[in-house]
Parts: structure tokens; sequence; C-alpha cells
């Protein structure tokens, strides 16, 4: 703080809160937190901004200004006008309209049936005191082109697909003839074709049948579905592919560089068939070692604007359920021509190192090749050679392991973050049902992978990304991840403090990301595990493709691409064809057009990691349904209005205690500090918490386990009242046992970079 700073005139609080007011009606619907305010008002003094702090907190409970998120605040939509906005429909009936991030509610008699995502033109009435603002539906300007997936209701001369859409309260009428032949509890796939304003039900027809509801198949083009994701490849383009040859001629080789006598392996997850990277090692004459990245060619073979291009431009990436991969590319790609099996020669784009002994990097090139594989490792297979020393090419995996741990060293000292949570897996039966879960962790063999990848990754983007004095940049697809949102931080540092952990919230990022990586790893195996680690993630932006690049800040990187699986992402693809277009010295391509597929590509990736952990979640429910009534240990790892998710220690399945289930009390949730408060005993349930629940209900249709809590042994200061069933309600305010209990205080994936 600066002497000027800490010797400016305090403002009076009355003039202060017309500025704050003032200055976030002018800001467009931007939101910002207090010292982006202090700022903007002029309030450079200390005691304004404890001033400004206290007055954010206030304006928003009077419901003046907006919270949009933990601490950061914006001017609510203008009232008794019109605007346009995003319908969110919710099938608890709780429908509102996104104006400018804020959510304004629309009864269903106002909303002209708008679906989910539609944009709509709404006029918003001033609110009555005391009551929320709502807002009425005057006009669908776009709509979503959507479908929603359930079971078949056939009865008589009725029949109707029962959703299983969180964004869809009532079942879809389907007419006989619109049935596509389903049946009585096929599980479908509908769209709304007609939803009259005096109907309280949609009509439709069936778009697909997926099969009988319970079936393993059925329930996993469900998840995609639910999600618009491909569950089938179109022949098309499954019979383009298999017109390909591999097509690797004298002639082809000698336009490449020859790896084929270089002693090269693959390393991968034992259960994979798309070998898109490959590792080769030699020693040079001078000491140090030439170490080749090399990854499929996808590129070679298929062609811009081909029928094959178009399929995986479009769905952009491979998508990895629990018990099968849904490939971007046709299985006579990603599996046969393009996957480098060993014993087979394979055309490869690569990245080429000489490294010393202590993995600095003295040269390295970029160009394509051609190699053959001696051997097919699965990460066990690589891990044991590590931990033995004994095995088939030993003395070459050792000395990769050896120069990829002072890579990555040297990457943590620079400030990348660490984030390395273990993953859940199942063992499933013939019949697609889980029979036990297991955890995925990262050792040593898939960090060797990970480094080199990233090292392959970061030369390509420098290749470039950095541009020579006098020079123009010319368009590229980059992998970005943008700086954290500071409050997250701070607030991650204050919940991190009664830990007794100590993480800057501010300061240079360096010094941030170390300050969290020791966090990580001091909490490791305890009570507050999860928690904390869950708040850091989720404090974290999401890296994006993009063409503008602002560097990768978890990897404290300042370029950074995806070169290494263009068998299972489309940006892969586009950087090769980018690359060999700068090496031919092609002009720039156009930036709008490669823009728009980064943000295509983000999106596409979003969605497959959303149907991944719904694939998740559906089994563990029904690992779950075998075992009710058993009793588990857990850790709270979510609080919110309705409830505690729990997540329990053997298998990491994770369940919800409804909050209509702790009975012993009436619950407040405090929102900043994660945890829900009796009003009556004081009972405190937080982030982090060791309880023991029973499981209680397995809903497959919602993807959801109920947990009940019998005890907190965890927590011996707040002990727990059991509940009573029958008497749910028995300490709620009279009058108001509909009421929701609670109130807001305002307050499989292969990682190879």
């Amino acid at each position: 703080m600066t002497q000027k700073e800490k010797h400016a005139p305090r403002l009076r609080k009355s003039e202060l809160r017309d500025k704050v007011i003032d200055f976030l009606s002018r800001q467009n619907k931007q939101a910002f937190n207090y010292k982006q305010i202090a700022f903007g008002i002029g309030a450079t003094n200390p005691a304004n901004r404890i001033d400004i702090i206290n007055m954010l907190d206030t304006l928003a409970a009077a419901d003046e200004i907006l919270e949009v998120s933990l601490g950061k605040y914006k001017a609510k939509a203008n009232r008794g006008s019109e605007n346009v906005g995003i319908f969110l429909r919710r099938s608890n009936g709780r429908n509102a309209v996104v104006i400018d991030e804020e959510q304004i509610l629309v009864a269903e008699r106002n909303s002209m049936h708008a679906l989910n995502g539609d944009k709509v033109r709404v006029m918003v009435s001033a609110s009555r005191k005391g009551a929320e603002p709502e807002a009425k539906v005057v006009e669908i300007l776009e709509a979503k082109d959507q479908v929603f997936i359930g079971t078949l209701h056939v009865d008589g001369n009725y029949s109707a697909l029962v959703t299983d859409s969180k964004f869809l309260a009532a079942d879809i009428i389907i007419p006989r003839n619109k049935l596509k032949g389903g049946k009585h509890g096929d599980k479908a796939v509908a769209r709304i074709v007609q939803w009259r304003d005096e109907e309280m039900n949609p009509r439709g027809e069936i778009v697909d049948i997926l099969g009988r509801k319970g079936e393993n198949n059925a329930e996993m083009h469900a998840i995609l579905a639910e999600f618009g994701l491909p569950y089938r490849y179109p022949q098309n383009v499954e019979k383009a592919a298999d017109r390909i040859s591999a097509g690797i001629t004298p002639e082809e080789v000698a336009r490449r560089e020859d790896f084929r006598g270089v002693t090269t392996f693959t390393i991968d997850p034992r259960d994979a068939k798309d070998f898109d990277d490959a590792l080769s090692i030699r020693q040079l004459a001078n000491g140090n070692y030439e170490v080749g990245v090399h990854i499929a060619d996808v590129t070679h073979y298929v062609h811009p604007g081909s029928v094959i291009d178009k399929e995986a431009q479009s769905r952009a990436t491979s998508v990895y359920l629990v018990d099968r991969t849904i490939p971007m590319l046709p299985e006579h790609l990603s599996n046969g021509i393009c996957s480098l099996r060993p014993d087979e020669e394979k055309l490869t784009f690569s990245a080429i190192f000489e490294l010393d002994k202590k993995a600095n990097v003295v040269n390295s090139r970029i160009g394509r090749t051609v190699i053959k594989s001696d051997r097919r490792f699965t990460y066990e297979e690589a891990q044991e050679i590590i931990e033995t020393g004994k095995g088939d090419f030993s003395r070459e995996i050792l000395t990769l392991n050896s120069l990829a741990q002072e890579l990555r060293r040297r990457r943590y000292d620079n400030g990348a973050l660490e984030f390395d949570r273990a993953e859940v897996r199942f063992d499933i039966d013939e019949k697609g049902h889980p029979v036990s879960v297991y955890f995925k962790e990262s050792k040593e063999a898939n960090k060797l992978i990970e480094e080199f990848m990233l090292l392959a990754n970061l030369t390509v983007a420098e290749s470039i990304g950095k541009v020579p004095k006098g020079k123009k940049a010319k368009t590229f697809v980059y992998r970005v991840h943008d700086n954290p949102d500071p409050q997250k931080i701070a607030n991650l540092s204050l919940i991190a403090q009664r830990f007794g952990y100590k993480v800057n919230a501010e300061g240079r990022a360096t010094e941030v990301n170390k300050s969290l990586n020791r966090m990580l790893r001091n909490v490791k195996g305890k009570g507050e595990e999860n928690m904390l680690s869950i708040l850091a993630i989720r404090s974290m932006a999401k890296a994006v493709y993009t063409t503008d690049n602002v560097g990768h800040y978890g990897l404290a990187l300042d370029y950074y691409t995806h070169f290494t699986s263009p068998i299972r992402r489309y940006p892969d693809m586009m950087v090769h064809r980018l690359l060999q277009r700068y090496f031919d010295k092609g002009r720039s391509a156009d930036k709008l057009k490669v823009e728009d597929q980064c943000k295509h590509s983000s999106e596409m990736e979003q969605l497959a990691a959303s149907a991944e952990r719904a694939s998740i979640r559906y089994k563990q429910v029904e690992f779950m349904a075998d075992r009710l009534g058993e009793t588990y240990s857990g850790v709270i790892s979510g609080v919110t209005e309705w409830g505690l998710y729990v997540e329990l220690v053997d298998n990491m399945c994770e369940g919800l205690v409804p909050v209509r289930d702790l009975a012993d009390d009436y619950y407040d949730l405090d929102e900043k500090n994660y945890c829900l408060i009796g009003r009556k005993h004081g009972n405190r349930y937080t982030l982090g918490d060791e309880v023991k629940v029973q499981v209680a209900r397995a809903d497959l249709d919602r993807k959801q386990l109920d947990f009940m809590l019998i005890s907190d042994d965890g927590n011996p200061n707040r002990p727990l009242r059991p509940a009573k069933n029958k008497n749910h309600g028995r300490n709620e305010p009279k009058g108001k046992k509909n009421r929701q209990k609670t109130r807001s205080h305002g307050g499989n994936k292969r990682r190879k970079g």
C-alpha cells in the first residue's frame, strides 16, 4: 500500500453507497469484487475498503445489487423493461431466464413453453417489496435443437416418454404412429414437435430406440444422447475409412526421417488399442541422448473436407465412458492404420530432442518420420521395470525415467501445479454390471510419458508462437489456461488456514502455485484432503483451445498446445496441419475460422467430460444398489441447501444426505464457510468432516445415491441426534413443514499432456 493510499481522505458511508450503486449501474452488467469497485470509485483509503465489503453484503441482502458468485457483484437487470436472455427450464418448476448472469424467475404460465437453452425476449416485472422479481416470455427468438431421453410408457391408446431430464418435468405424449417400433419399457430418444399454450404436456415423436431400460448398452447410449454425443458411427464414414490403405511406399519413406532402426516402444493403459504416441531413445557419440516423441500421422490419411474429416471435426474428441471408448475416428484408422502397434511400420509426426544427462534440451527438431515399434508396454509393465530394474529395454526405460524426473522437478520449481487425485474405475462383468471398484493412480511410468508429451507440446507451440522481431505471428491453436479467480484463491487461503496450511492468495503466480503444491502434498491422507483438493481445483479456470495465446497457468508455460493425440483429439489434427502448412512456407491460416473450430472443440471436450462423469455416477449407483443398508465411513465432499454430499472412503462413491433427513434441527446454509448449521443445537456439518453413513436409496434414473447419516465420530464435539423417519419435520417452525429446511446466507481417460 502506498503512502498516498494510506492518507487518502475517507468518504462518508452515504456518499460511498451512492458511488457503489452508480458505478455498478454504469458497467454494462459486468461483475466486480470489492477491490475493483474501490479502485473504480476512487475509494483508496483502507478504511473505505472495509466499508465497501460490508456495504456490498448489505446491498445484496437488501436485493439492491446482485452477488453473482462468491465476492463478485453486479447491478440488477432493469425492471419493467424488455430484455433478451437464455431460458432455464427445471423439472422442479423453478424456471428462470438468465440476463447478464442474473437469474430471474419465470412462472410456467408465463413461459410460452420455452425449452432449456432457448433464446427468449422477456418482460421483467418490478418486484414487490420482499418478493423476487419475475419475468414473462413474450417471444422465443431462437429455439435450441434438442432431444430428450426417457422410458416409453405404452398402455392401450396412451403412449408417452417419461423423461429422465432435469430440464423437463412433463412427460412427452407420443402418438402411436410416431413410436418408431418402440415398446413399453424401452429406453428411447424423443423430440418435441408441438406444445400448445393450453396443454400441460408437449407432443413429440421418437427419434431412436436405445434398448430395454436397465440394459447396459441402452443406458450408456442414453448418457451419450443426453449430452448430444454420437453413439453410432455413420456407415458411409466407416466405408470411406475401410478404403484407405497404409500406403507406406519407398517413395513416402524417402520423404521422411527414418527411425525404424532406433529402439522405440509405446507405453499405454492395458485396455488401450489406439496407440497414438511412441518414444525412441539412443545415445549419441557425445554422450547425450536423442529422444524421439513420435505421434501417429493421422493427417497423412485424413484430408481436409473429406467425410472422415467432417465427422472427426464434428465429434472433436473421443469419449471415454466407464466400459467403452467412442472413437473420434473410425476404428480402421484409430485402432488399425494409425495405431503405433509393435512390429509394424508406421508413419509419424515427431518432435526429436537432444538432451544432456541433466535433461537440458541441447537441440530439437520437428518433422515427419517413419518408425517401427519394438514393444508395446502397459503402464503396469513399465512401472515394474522402473521398480525392479529388470525386463525388456530396462536400460532405455530407466534412462527415460531419470530424464523425466528431472524435467518434472524443473517444472514444479518454475511454478507448475501438481494436482494428482486418484480416479475411480470399475471391474465389470460380461453384462456390464460393476462387481468391484479400484483406484487408478498416476505412478512413475505414467509421469514418464506425461513429461515427454508435455515437452513435445511445449516445443511445437514455441516453434510457431515465438515470433522473431519484426515478424508477424501466424494463426495457431493453443491450449491455454487462464489465471484463477483471485476471490476464489483468497477464499481457499482462508479455509486452508483453519486447518493449519498456508496458501499465498497474492503475489507472483510461481509463489502462489508453490504454496498450493505444498498444501496438496501436506494434506495427503488427512481428513481434510478431499475438501481442500476439491476447493483448489474449483478455484482454477478451465483450460480451452484458442488462437489467442495467454499461456498455461497450471503448467506455468508461456506457450503450450496439443500435438500428441491426433487419434482422439481434433485440435491435435489442426496443429499437425498448421505445422506442415508453415513448414511449407504457407500463408497464415484464417484466424476466425480456426477460432470457431477451437471453440467447438472446447465445447465438445466439456460435453465428453460430463458424459464420462455421468457414466461413472451411473456405475457407482449400480454398484451401491447391491449394498443397500450397508454402513460406510465417508467424508463430506459438498454442502448445499438441499443436503450434504458424502464421498465414501472405501470406493470414492458419492451420495447425498438430504437435508430433510437431518431431522434433529432446522439447518441453515452458511455458503461462505461451506457448512450447514443447526439453529437450535448448533450442530455444524462442514466440507471435510468425517462421518458414517448407511446406504438408503439408489436411484439409477437420476444417477443418485441417498445416504442416511448415522454418526459423526470424526466430530465428537458435535453430537448427532439420531433421526426418526416418521418425524422428519418435528423441529420445523409451525405451519412451515413444506418449506425447504435451509436458506442461503448470501454469503478414463489417458493423461498424456
